[in-house]
């Protein structure tokens, strides 16, 4: 990677971790035009990562592991993983010029940088990072433009049902989702059941107690791309906290979000937007628990169902 100054953004983390952190992306773009901006990432998010437009290249990296040796000697190192000390010794190894990152004790390079607020939202995070230190950032830039590819007829204008998650914390039980898809298509609306390659067993599932046709489950079917093209061409979606909750923001698409061990206030969808609705307890826990949080199933189906209600009266109201 030569001509250009690099500049290496470490990231290497899931799909609603790349999508809170367009923002951030976005703006290192801007301020800095004339560098290749290479975003250190999971390599099966490069589809999603490029049609964002804020980076060049993206090379397969894992959290806390070190980085290729192609991005060594960047011109500037960016940590948007963490507070350190384990991420920033993985970006200092790699012997930038400059390292932007929150401050940690540990890491005396890092004195005098931005400190870390624990509860702050994820995407204002990252963004504060970059103010100040003196790059200009905007954290409502997090909309993205539909991929080139088309959703499958029976998905558009569908409600989207999506039972997975990465952990058992978030996962809200697939009966009542189901009951949820029941609803909704007494109510005359399409269902579609989509999910990961391991999920397909909870997509399946919903799908057979809400009534609904083998073909409606894209659950493994679907590569990151096309599911990105299903969730922006979707009526809405129903979700856990989980990466396809911000596919739906990205795309400006109505939905109802679950949350349980985690606070919306913290990773949900910006609260201007009235066409998301949060549905949360109060009560927060591990959000890499092995079993469903309470709070999460405190949500009882009514609540969604209403929430659905909402979003009717968001779109007649627009």
């Amino acid at each position: 990677m030569t001509g250009r100054p690099l500049l290496v953004a470490l990231r290497p983390l899931g799909l609603g971790d790349l999508l809170t952190g367009v923002p951030a992306l976005r703006s290192l773009r801007a301020s800095f035009p004339e560098h290749r901006l290479v975003l250190a990432a999971p390599s099966a998010l490069a589809p999603l990562a490029l049609l964002t437009g804020a980076v060049d290249d993206i090379v397969d990296t894992h959290p806390l592991r070190p980085l290729d040796p192609r991005l060594g000697r960047p011109e500037l190192a960016v940590n948007l993983h963490g507070k350190g000390p384990a991420s920033h010794r993985v970006l200092l190894a790699a012997c930038p010029q400059r390292l932007l990152a929150f401050a940690n004790a540990d890491v005396p390079k890092s004195n005098g940088m931005p400190d870390w607020r624990e509860a702050e939202h994820e995407v204002e995070r990252w963004c504060r990072l970059l103010t100040e230190s003196g790059i200009p950032a905007d954290p409502r830039n997090l909309d993205l433009e539909p991929p080139a590819e088309r959703a499958p007829s029976q998905a558009r204008g569908a409600t989207i049902v999506h039972p997975g998650a990465a952990s058992a914390a978030r996962r809200w039980p697939p009966d009542r989702y189901a009951s949820v898809a029941r609803a909704e298509l007494q109510r005359g609306r399409r269902v579609v059941v989509t999910g990961g390659p391991t999920e397909v067993e909870a997509a399946t599932e919903v799908a057979a107690r809400a009534g609904l046709a083998e073909s409606v489950v894209l659950a493994g079917r679907t590569g990151l791309l096309e599911l990105a093209a299903v969730v922006a061409e979707a009526g809405r979606i129903v979700c856990g906290d989980t990466g396809v909750a911000h596919l739906a923001t990205a795309f400006q698409t109505p939905s109802v979000v679950l949350f349980g061990p985690t606070a919306p206030s913290t990773w949900g969808p910006p609260p201007s937007r009235a066409w998301h609705k949060c549905l949360w307890k109060g009560t927060t826990g591990d959000p890499h628990g092995e079993s469903p949080d309470p709070g999460l199933l405190g949500i009882e189906v009514e609540d969604v169902l209403d929430a659905l209600a909402g979003l009717d009266a968001v779109e007649e109201a627009a």
